[in-house]
Parts: structure tokens; C-alpha cells; sequence
């Protein structure tokens, strides 16, 4: 399996929704047994800011283009992290996240993977 950035990218943003009545910001890219990958440019949404809500899976967020701030909530308070392309980024299954900031061609690949609830270390 292959998902080639440029393909993918010419596919956002996909089809409107009631959430995203401008198009939706992720398309699907690739999937094998619990493992998925998106590709998410919330550069799109027309009120610009990240909508997106806590997942069921881990998730890694590879970034390609742009810059952007990721806000991650956890029962110890908020952690923010700056990523840009070339960062790796890891939000566990459940927690509140979401890009405060980016810039409007950023564009990251969203991997989702293992059980429902997260993998436990």
C-alpha cells in the first residue's frame, strides 16, 4: 500500500458535511486492521480554527507542510507543542487536542491505530 502526499492532497478538502458544510478538512488515505491514516489540512475550515474532537485510538501526527501549535488537554493541564514539517507528534486515545494556531497550508498525515481506549503502557 501506498499513499502519496500530492494524490491525497488533491482530494481536500473532501465532501461537505453538517460539521464541515465547506468540505471536510481529512480525507482517508490508507487502512490495515486497526491502523489508519488521514490526511488533515484544517487550513480549510471557513471559520479557521481545528474543530476536530478526541479519538478512540492513539494517533500520531506526522507533519508535512506549514507550521502549526498543538494543544493537548490531560488531567495534568494542557501541554503545547510547536511542530512544523518533519515533526512527529503523539496525542493518546480520549485526550482533548487540537491545532490552536497554524498556518493556512498546513498539512500533516493523522495515523490511527490499536484498541479503543489506546494502547496501555
Amino acid at each position: 500500500m501506498k499513499a502519496a502526499l500530492v494524490d491525497t492532497l488533491a482530494r481536500l478538502p473532501a465532501a461537505p458535511t453538517p460539521a464541515y458544510p465547506e468540505g471536510t478538512p481529512f480525507v482517508p488515505a490508507l487502512a490495515h486492521g486497526s491502523m489508519s491514516v488521514e490526511l488533515y489540512a484544517p487550513g480549510s475550515n471557513a471559520d479557521g480554527r481545528d474543530r476536530q474532537q478526541p479519538h478512540a485510538q492513539d494517533e500520531l501526527y506526522v507533519v508535512q507542510r506549514g507550521r502549526a501549535t498543538l494543544r493537548i488537554d490531560t488531567p495534568a493541564g494542557a501541554q503545547t507543542f510547536d511542530a512544523a514539517a518533519g515533526d512527529v507528534l503523539f496525542v493518546p486515545a480520549g485526550a482533548a487536542h487540537r491545532f490552536d494556531t497554524f498556518t493556512p497550508d498546513f498539512t500533516t498525515w493523522v495515523i490511527f491505530w490499536g484498541p479503543d481506549g489506546g494502547e496501555r503502557p
